[in-house]
């Protein structure tokens, strides 16, 4: 879904990476050819709580995060299926109050298979956890996420840069031949 603005403009694309236990978030400038680092972190709900107390504090602290840096466009990871049928639901329920929190505040939200992130990133589709890392640094240098959660939340927004500014190039390129 493309964000607010024209490609050859600024925008501020929030990533993130959903997870129960911990969701890590990560914010980035694009003006279509540069990314610049303006913030990441891990959001951790109190494991002690109830579900719906932990998906409630979750919520809260995203609805806080767009409130304070006021994205134009967000972008979650698609989450793999797990072999453990209760985590899988468990993190399918902190998956959609990923999607919600960003699409209640009237961003538009892409999704991405984990491998077109390592792929965007790292340039392969099985990249570890520690080559992701590596490239977020090389690639918005001065960032220094709290987890490997908001190093992947980076990666994830780097991911929607490189797809977003694609996809505009494209319109662009389609609207002006049409004229």
């Amino acid at each position: 879904m493309a964000a607010k603005k024209s490609a050859h403009s600024h925008i501020r694309l929030l990533g993130l990476d959903p997870g129960l236990v911990k969701t890590g978030w990560g914010i980035v400038d694009s003006d279509g050819v540069r990314l610049r680092h303006v913030a990441c972190g891990t959001i951790r709900p109190k494991v002690s709580d109830e579900i719906s107390d932990r998906l409630a504090a979750l919520y809260d602290a995203l609805a806080a995060v767009i409130a304070e840096w006021r994205p134009d466009g967000a972008a979650v990871e698609e989450t793999f299926v797990n072999r453990n049928p209760a985590s899988a639901l468990k993190l399918g329920l902190a998956r959609g109050v990923v999607l919600l929190a960003p699409a209640r505040a009237g961003l538009p939200v892409a999704e991405y298979h984990n491998r077109t992130v390592k792929k965007s990133v790292v340039g392969a589709g099985r990249a570890s956890k520690d080559q992701i890392g590596l490239m977020v640094s090389h690639l918005l240098p001065g960032s220094q996420p709290d987890s490997e959660d908001a190093a992947d939340a980076l990666a994830i927004a780097i991911c929607h840069a490189h797809h977003e500014g694609t996809g505009s190039r494209w319109r662009a390129t389609a609207v002006g031949s049409a004229a």
